[in-house]
């Protein structure tokens, strides 16, 4: 099978297992829209407070619901054996890993980013408002998956590997929670909000570049 091929046959798989097993996928976007609509229970209905706080919520709740999957990203593959068995293939692993990573963003950051659409409505902020912030999150969580996706094939297979994976994860999510905020910050202010969706970008081709590497060297490692 070419490379191409590897690719196209893991996403597929990717999406069948998702549609058999839902629950994995819609938990997560359950956690973000409960998230994101008790934040004004405790903030008020003051429109400006929520306003302010908008984009803070959003992406928190957006950062902690798409690191929620991320344990079984490749857990069931580990378990029976599957795994093991695309190591042992001489498969291009980068390719596996990436298309691994690219499904994980169509299951759970690209249905965040269109519910993002109407809860940032929701709490107050304009339109042009929301266009940025729903464009930041497109980036926000594309890199996300990347990173995450490394992480978790370095994890698989480990006793609590999901704190673990946690632990790991989130801090390397910072810069993209501070710029994802701040550009959306700045278009409520009427800022110019190019750098910041610059960064995010430059963040975004940094680990599409060395994630499915890494992802390949992680596998390795663990069945090693």
């Amino acid at each position: 099978m070419s490379t191409f091929g590897v690719f196209a046959a893991v996403i597929r798989r990717e999406l069948r297992r998702a549609q058999r097993n839902h629950s994995e996928a819609v938990y997560p976007l359950m956690f973000f829209v409960l998230a994101v609509i008790l934040y004004p229970f405790a903030l008020g209905p003051d429109p400006q407070a929520l306003a302010e706080v908008a984009a803070g919520i959003v992406w928190v709740a957006a950062l902690l619901a798409a690191s929620l999957s991320l344990d079984a990203l490749f857990r069931n593959d580990f378990a029976d054996g599957s795994l093991e068995l695309v190591v042992l293939s001489g498969a291009p692993l980068a390719m596996v890993g990436l298309a691994k990573a690219l499904a994980h963003w169509l299951l759970s950051g690209l249905p965040i980013v269109v519910l993002t659409v109407p809860l940032a409505l929701a709490l107050e902020l304009r339109g042009e408002v929301t266009v940025i912030l729903a464009a930041s999150l497109v980036l926000g969580t594309l890199t996300m998956s990347l990173i995450g996706a490394a992480v978790s094939a370095l994890t698989v297979g480990l006793r609590g590997a999901g704190m673990l994976l946690a632990m790991l994860i989130l801090p390397l999510y910072i810069p993209l929670l501070i710029f994802g905020a701040a550009a959306t910050a700045n278009a409520a202010l009427g800022l110019d909000v190019a750098a910041e969706l610059y960064f995010l970008a430059g963040l975004f081709v940094l680990a599409l570049t060395l994630a499915p590497w890494a992802i390949a060297a992680a596998l390795r490692i663990r069945m090693g």
